[in-house]
């Protein structure tokens, strides 16, 4: 499932996502994904990923280290975060790209790194925060199918914001346009 939201660039859409992600304090309401209160969790307890408009890759790490970030923080066994990193490696096309670091990456590369560090330990919950601003058509095209796949694949639910109408009916099962949410999110 993908929930696609949209909105003016202050009706408060990445605000609510930084809300869902712990990234910003609820002062009041809960927030619950999966039938859990996660309101009070801190961010790594709440099994939500984001991939951020400016893909925010480590500048030391390769894409092999990048994809094995999150299973090396949740303490995976070695084997098992092998296993996910090759299965993502070329589920997105990166198997080829393992050894390189993110200034050796094009746009695309980076975005598809960004997507498989946020996949890597199948979290409930997909935020993608305008994750395909910056990138030409073709790549846009190709990271859009991509992600849809993806998400299929791994059968996530996923929040995706984005100014683009046309992005958002092509990957979204429902498009939600946000009016003015800043005022109540503090």
């Amino acid at each position: 499932t993908c929930l696609a939201l949209m909105g003016s660039s202050v009706s408060g859409k990445t605000s609510l996502m930084e809300a869902i992600c712990g990234l910003r304090q609820v002062t009041a309401g809960k927030i619950s994904l999966c039938g859990r209160d996660i309101t009070k969790l801190p961010p790594g307890a709440r099994h939500v990923a984001l991939v951020p408009q400016d893909n925010v890759l480590f500048p030391h790490l390769t894409v092999r280290e990048h994809l094995a970030f999150g299973p090396n923080i949740q303490r995976w066994k070695v084997s098992d975060t092998q296993y996910r990193v090759e299965e993502l490696a070329e589920s997105l096309g990166l198997t080829h790209l393992l050894e390189r670091r993110p200034k050796k990456l094009s746009g695309g590369e980076a975005k598809r790194v960004a997507l498989g560090r946020a996949l890597a330990t199948r979290p409930s919950l997909l935020c993608l925060d305008e994750a395909l601003t910056g990138l030409d058509d073709d790549t846009r095209a190709e990271s859009l199918e991509l992600i849809k796949s993806n998400i299929c694949k791994e059968h996530i639910t996923t929040l995706h914001i984005t100014h683009s109408l046309r992005e958002a009916e092509d990957i979204a099962d429902q498009v939600i346009q946000m009016k003015d949410l800043m005022t109540s999110i503090h």
